[in-house]
């Protein structure tokens, strides 16, 4: 057996909590984790939000985000224990030897430089290519990632691409160097099903090409059992279970890895249509400020009180966009939007305070979708303050009950966001469009973020709300699982128009349209080979075409 690339043994990662009222602790937050890592191998870990996943992987740069320190144990890299190299010798092994994708691009990307500049930037700092080079190195991964326009791509600014090809953008990055690691934080969770099959069996080409090994780090095991060689099951801060993709996904020896196979248990009952809508688009055509083309084509589609409408389709599809418009925040060109009966104006500052507080929005990235300054409990409690005039001790009691809602408890209500896991975020983020008592609720990929029981859990309480305060939902999503347990209808978008639109039966029902097909034939399977399956298949109907 080779000498191991990275080789982590006994890691005890600690930070500092500052309970409200009490002195400052230390708290555990990783402890007793070891594993090794051989070139040309990924290792996927894979866990529950919070458990530690993310952490560890950053240790493999011996580096502790947010306070966290490393206090314990040994990470080798290449021959070398990266815990004792000084300031120069971890500036030269970050971003050159060991390179990271992380779980949110929009908020690594710095939004004021080309993305061009920013993906080469690490290669040329370290000596790794010449400025040509390394420009030439982006545009191949551009095309090998199935990034539009692959030669002119790098000339765009972040906030000029959907957030599925930044988040591509994010891989190129850490793969220009032709580092010897790669740590792979989340790094499909902000896209598309179809788009995440290319992108897997890019990540995987470039791993095989390279011999670059890699942590991937997800809570999607379906996901991560289609690229990895091993799997480590984290449960907080602890190695549940260690074992080959192959024994993780088929014998499960563990009681959490077992729930972890067989999650997405929501069984949920189609509402037929037939109601009061509360929300009809009609026509609604749009195009971005200053541009000459339209980025929604002619879309109508209606929802009814106390159902869900699930918006799918590949990333720029123009499913967020169709919500910018919903919510004023983009006036249609043409076309228009009512609500509850009532034709809502189409710019943001026509609509009334009950407009706004009837129709809410959770955003997809929560990472740059809250003050960072500003605590849980303030977070959540604005709305609280705004729409119905709750302050003090009142104010607090319902952001302690919306925090009971939302699993998290009293614990976070001073904690600020730096100080939570990306699940925890978004869970934040739940609760703050909950409080405002909203008739419809946007969620735009509101379980991406969460590993899936905690994004099981979440649905539940959304469809226990449904049924007790008569709310609906129009789910923003990519996620075809997450369709069918909780979609009563489903409108499917592909370039800014309604290609398919229906009840859920009648949507998820051949005979499909070859758009449908592709998305249904892309969502993972808890199988081994699923991906070179998909891949194969598709290859041979190209050729056939």
């Amino acid at each position: 057996m080779a000498d191991p690339l990275l080789k982590v043994r006994d890691l005890k990662i600690e930070a500092t909590a500052y309970p409200p009222g009490e002195p400052p602790q230390d708290i555990t937050i990783v402890e007793g984790v070891s594993f090794a890592l051989e070139k040309g191998r990924v290792l996927g870990l894979i866990g529950e939000s919070g458990a530690g996943k993310s952490t560890i992987g950053l240790s493999a740069m011996a580096y502790g985000r947010g306070g966290v320190r490393i206090t314990g144990g040994e990470v080798w890299v290449n021959g070398r224990d990266v815990l004792k190299l000084g300031t120069a010798g971890l500036r030269r092994l970050r971003g050159a030897e060991v390179s990271y994708v992380a779980q949110s691009a929009a908020a690594a990307f710095n939004p004021a430089r080309k993305i061009m500049d920013q993906v080469i930037e690490a290669t040329i700092i370290h000596g790794r290519a010449s400025r040509q080079a390394a420009h030439a190195r982006a545009v191949a991964l551009f095309s090998k990632l199935s990034l539009p326009e692959p030669e002119t791509f790098g000339d765009r600014y972040p906030h000029q691409v959907s957030g599925g090809q930044l988040q591509r953008a994010m891989t190129a990055l850490a793969l220009c160097p032709e580092p010897e690691l790669v740590i792979f934080d989340e790094p499909t969770t902000a896209l598309d099903v179809t788009t995440q099959i290319d992108v897997l069996a890019a990540i995987k080409d470039a791993i095989r090409d390279t011999g670059v090994a890699a942590l991937y780090i997800t809570h999607d095991l379906a996901v991560v059992a289609q690229v990895s060689d091993d799997i480590m099951v984290l449960q907080g801060g602890h190695q549940v279970e260690y074992g080959t993709a192959e024994q993780i996904i088929n014998a499960p020896r563990e009681d959490y890895t077992r729930a972890l196979v067989s999650v997405r248990s929501i069984r949920h009952e189609e509402k037929q249509p037939g109601g009061d809508p509360v929300l009809e688009v009609s026509n609604v055509t749009a195009r971005y400020k200053g541009t000459k083309f339209d980025v929604l084509h002619d879309v109508s589609v209606a929802l009814d009180a106390g159902q869900t409408l699930a918006v799918v389709g590949e990333s720029g599809s123009g499913k967020s966009t169709l919500a910018r418009v919903i919510t004023g925040l983009l006036p249609p060109a043409h076309g228009q939007i009512a609500f509850a009966g009532r034709r809502l104006s189409p710019d943001l500052a026509g609509r009334t305070r009950d407009d706004l507080r009837e129709v809410q929005m959770i955003y997809q990235m929560a990472d740059v979708a809250m003050n960072p300054r500003q605590t849980v409990g303030t977070i959540i409690g604005r709305p609280l303050q705004f729409y119905f005039g709750h302050r003090g001790a009142e104010k607090r009691r319902r952001v302690t009950e919306l925090l009971e809602k939302i699993e998290l408890g009293t614990g976070y209500i001073d904690r600020y966001p730096a100080e939570l896991s990306g699940g925890q975020k978004q869970r934040v983020c739940i609760a703050r469009a909950l409080a405002a008592e909203p008739r419809m609720i946007i969620c735009d990929e509101v379980t991406s973020a969460l590993d899936p029981l905690v994004a099981d859990g979440i649905l539940k309480l959304l469809l226990d709300l449904q049924k007790i305060e008569n709310v609906a939902y129009l789910f923003i999503t990519h996620d075809l699982a997450t369709v069918r347990a909780i979609a009563d209808s489903i409108a499917v978008m592909y370039q800014g128009r309604v290609v398919r639109y229906g009840t859920k039966s009648q949507v998820l029902s051949p005979p499909f349209d070859d758009y449908t097909d592709l998305l249904l034939s892309s969502v993972p399977e808890m199988k081994l080979g699923w991906l070179e399956e998909v891949i194969a298949h598709r290859k041979m109907e190209s050729a056939g075409h």
